[in-house]
């Protein structure tokens, strides 16, 4: 019999991991992580009596407003995943969802706890649940598990002033410049919240991909990053054709962790699409084990701290 919670009451995605969604730590990439996220929060919309709310057609729909992730256990190729959700908290016109992602033995891999408004799909304006909405969330109603809570992350405090500016007066590090392609935005046109991570993604080697390999040399092991722990901040939704610049920086050095903050700017308007908040660590690649950096790695590290801001 399993030792792990009851899945929560919806279910939402269920699929397994492909190996070319796999990073070079060998097990699935942040980005597809999210990717399911955004397949689950149009399940949940379902269950909670929205139909097709994700689709060209839709009276109204679901905006991500945050979003707090635990990454429990990692996924590896041809992994069976499957997701189950429920709410959490329900107001006037916005929600507390869960997507709790599990193994197929019962066993955590990643939650999501989703900050949303229920908005029209037009201004993206908050308006009220209707009466059958709420009845679902009544039935679909949950205690946040132990897995999905906060546990290095400070998901009460409010977001910081980000802009571009801001990045650069910090001495955060322009690690990433993409494009919005077209294929990565939702029926409504704007740009999905995975491939938003997706651009973290690709330019974060940028920020730590030498250190890592400085840190693990020195321990003959072969590197790589994993994300555990991470809050966002969605700000304002790219468009395709929009630009993106990201900045980042290492906020707080630790014994295995560190933690990272992340802005997805706006190089036109030098505002903010998006904040991120990390914790992470390096780990071998053969031994699945975190690597610890020398005291030496960790000083060389701490001369590059900019200030914890989300």
């Amino acid at each position: 019999m399993s030792s792990f919670p009851a899945p929560l009451p919806a279910p939402l995605y269920q699929g397994s991991v492909n190996t070319w969604e796999c990073d070079d730590g060998g097990h699935l990439n942040v980005r597809f992580h999210l990717e399911r996220a955004v397949v689950g929060l149009a399940h949940m919309a379902h269950a909670l009596e929205l139909p097709r709310a994700f689709t060209s057609s839709a009276v109204s729909t679901i905006v991500p407003l945050e979003a707090h992730i635990r990454f429990n256990k990692e996924a590896l190729p041809g992994a069976p995943l499957i997701m189950h959700g429920g709410v959490v908290a329900m107001g006037e016109n916005d929600a507390t969802l869960c997507l709790d992602m599990r193994h197929a033995d019962g066993a955590p891999s990643s939650v999501f706890t989703l900050k949303v408004a229920h908005t029209d799909t037009r201004d993206f304006r908050p308006f009220a649940w209707s009466p059958r909405s709420r009845a679902a969330a009544e039935r679909l109603s949950i205690d946040l598990p132990a897995h999905a809570k906060p546990r290095s992350i400070d998901v009460t405090k409010p977001p910081s002033d980000a802009s571009r500016d801001r990045a650069r007066q910090i001495n955060a590090t322009r690690i990433g410049g993409a494009m919005v392609l077209a294929e990565h935005c939702d029926a409504f046109g704007r740009m999905r919240f995975d491939h938003l991570m997706g651009r973290i993604s690709d330019s974060v080697p940028n920020l730590l991909a030498q250190w890592r390999a400085d840190a693990a040399a020195e321990k003959g092991a072969a590197p790589a990053g994993a994300v555990v722990e991470a809050r966002y901040i969605y700000r304002r939704w790219p468009r395709a054709g929009d630009l993106i610049e990201i900045y980042s920086g290492i906020a707080e050095m630790g014994e295995k962790t560190m933690r990272l903050v992340h802005w997805v700017c706006d190089p036109a308007s030098g505002g903010c699409w998006m904040s991120v908040e990390v914790t992470a660590l390096t780990f071998d690649i053969a031994t699945r084990k975190t690597i610890a950096p020398s005291p030496e790695m960790r000083a060389r590290m701490e001369k590059r701290l900019v200030p914890l801001a989300i």
